[in-house]
């Protein structure tokens, strides 16, 4: 049985996606659950990104390096032989035209410049899909730093061409063979390593977990994306502002980029996990990795283990932003199964030569189930945002064809 958060009318004020409030709370998500010898570490993070983000210099870099090394802005694609099919009008926000293939680049340069701004020479990252592993890598080719990436021994073998990027772009790719073996035991091992190396190190989280600040942070950082597709869509639509705004969502990244620019808008927002994941469609309140939020659990607590096709969505959680959306009927947050991403990421390479990552793949399967259904209905205006290419999944694609 699919599993769905309720959909009330959304609430809207102004603390809807602004900071959040004190010690990095999201209503009664977030904070820092941070071992002792973290928390200082934490605090540090958090006052250097509080100036930096004020200061004109930081954002112009910041800015010059999203345009000129990134690509930055994405285009936002007419999908239209699949509008036609669906009977609707389906814009896709390209983030797989990023440098590196994702939307993990905004998100990654921005802490790769805080890293330098706090003297530090090197980076450590989580990975699951590769993507933000790729992105950490390349950050740190470009502005000469070091790179220890942990990535699940499990996807080390799905996401071989990524491992290759990294190691190529001069990151140590470190394997970690303890529990499922994927995102949940890298991130584990990262914040683990990072005790031991707060002097010289910075812990770039890749999504909006984690402790305060970076689920704040992060999303500010993903933000280009919503405020780019809001100036876009107010260009393209004649109402200005689409229907409804879909993302995947794992920890949530791309989504919390993507929602942010519409979170004042009668837009309805829609977040589409793995059906073998689902944080926000049927977890429960825990701590995991530094944060209080929502998470897939046992009767006695324990972490379950999250699955899906897609290593990015293979998370027992979800963010503590989007578990505060949820509660607020603000957005709300649905499954689509394995089989049914597969279907939708060969749907649009067929019909609009786009191959998408299988993340993207489950974002995409919900707008065809929910068209088909009847519950997108005829003529709505629906945006998309396609956070990463498929190339990384060439191979899985290929065993199931």
């Amino acid at each position: 049985m699919r599993n769905v958060s309720p959909w009330r009318e959304p609430v809207h004020s102004t603390g809807t996606m602004g900071e959040p409030r004190g010690r990095g709370r999201f209503g009664a998500y977030g904070g820092r659950y941070a071992p002792e010898s973290l928390v200082e570490a934490c605090r540090e993070v958090e006052e250097v990104f509080r100036e930096a983000w004020v200061d004109p210099g930081f954002r112009g870099a910041l800015a010059e390096l999203l345009a000129l090394h990134a690509g930055r802005p994405t285009p936002l694609t007419p999908a239209r032989r699949m509008s036609e099919e669906l009977g609707l009008r389906l814009y896709l926000k390209r983030e797989d035209l990023t440098h590196t293939g994702s939307h993990k680049i905004n998100n990654v340069l921005g802490q790769a410049l805080l890293a330098v701004r706090m003297g530090r020479r090197k980076l450590i990252a989580e990975t699951g899909a590769g993507q933000h592993g790729v992105a950490t890598a390349t950050a740190a080719a470009l502005l000469g730093l070091e790179a220890t990436v942990f990535m699940g021994e499990r996807d080390i073998e799905r996401q071989a061409l990524n491992v290759f990027r990294m190691r190529m772009l001069g990151a140590e790719v470190i394997p970690v063979t303890t529990g499922s073996r994927t995102l949940k035991d890298a991130t584990s091992e990262a914040m683990r390593h990072w005790v031991g190396a707060t002097g010289d190190s910075h812990y770039c989280v890749g999504s909006v977990v984690g402790p305060d600040p970076y689920p704040w942070m992060v999303r500010e950082f993903q933000r280009v994306i919503g405020d780019e597709a809001r100036e876009q869509c107010a260009a393209a639509l004649r109402t200005g502002v689409p229907d409804h705004v879909i993302a995947c969502v794992g920890g949530g990244s791309n989504a919390a980029g993507t929602f942010a620019g519409f979170a004042d808008t009668p837009a309805r927002l829609t977040g589409v996990e793995a059906e073998g994941g689902a944080g926000a469609a049927r977890g429960r309140l825990g701590v995991l990795h530094g944060c209080r939020s929502l998470f897939l659990q046992d009767d006695d607590g324990q972490i379950n283990q999250a699955h899906s096709i897609a290593a990015g969505l293979d998370y027992p959680g979800v963010g503590p932003e989007h578990a505060h959306l949820r509660d607020l009927g603000r957005a709300r947050y649905v499954t689509v199964t394995d089989d049914e991403a597969v279907g939708a990421a060969i749907r649009l390479a067929r019909t609009e030569g786009i191959v998408p990552a299988l993340e993207s793949a489950h974002a995409l399967a919900w707008v065809i189930r929910a068209a088909d259904g009847g519950e997108l209905p005829a003529g709505s205006t629906v945006l998309m945002t396609l956070s990463g290419r498929g190339d990384k999944d060439i191979s899985t694609l290929k065993e199931l064809l």
